[in-house]
């Protein structure tokens, strides 16, 4: 399945259960944020060590979490009629621009401070 037959889905997912009411983009954008802190709540005092070696039950966990993130930034994106795709390629042009190789290469460094 791709990007827009997953959008149509969602929509569909949406209108069978009368949501498009509370599928605003300031509620889904809020969604999103709650869902991300539900990824991260997973990594709560782990190590880096063990974030990289979870659990197989709680890697499936993190799995729905991520799921979640992903359908909210789907809907949010269609919503706004922004192409996830085209954003995130724009995105990765303009942090290429941003972050070049000889400088940024090794380095944490925000782009400001290179």
């Amino acid at each position: 399945m791709g990007i827009s037959e997953l959008q149509e889905a969602l929509r569909r997912f949406a209108a069978e259960r009368d949501w498009e009411q509370f599928h605003t983009p300031k509620n889904l954008a809020t969604s999103l944020s709650i869902e991300a802190a539900e990824v991260l709540e997973h990594f709560q005092w782990l190590t880096d060590e063990q974030s990289r070696n979870l659990r197989p039950e709680v890697r499936e966990q993190v799995g729905h979490e991520i799921a979640d993130v992903f359908l909210y930034l789907l809907q949010l994106a269609d919503q706004l009629q922004i192409d996830p795709l085209k954003a995130a390629e724009e995105k990765l042009a303009l942090n290429a621009a941003k972050y070049p190789v000889e400088k940024a290469k090794g380095s944490s460094k925000k782009y400001t401070e290179l």
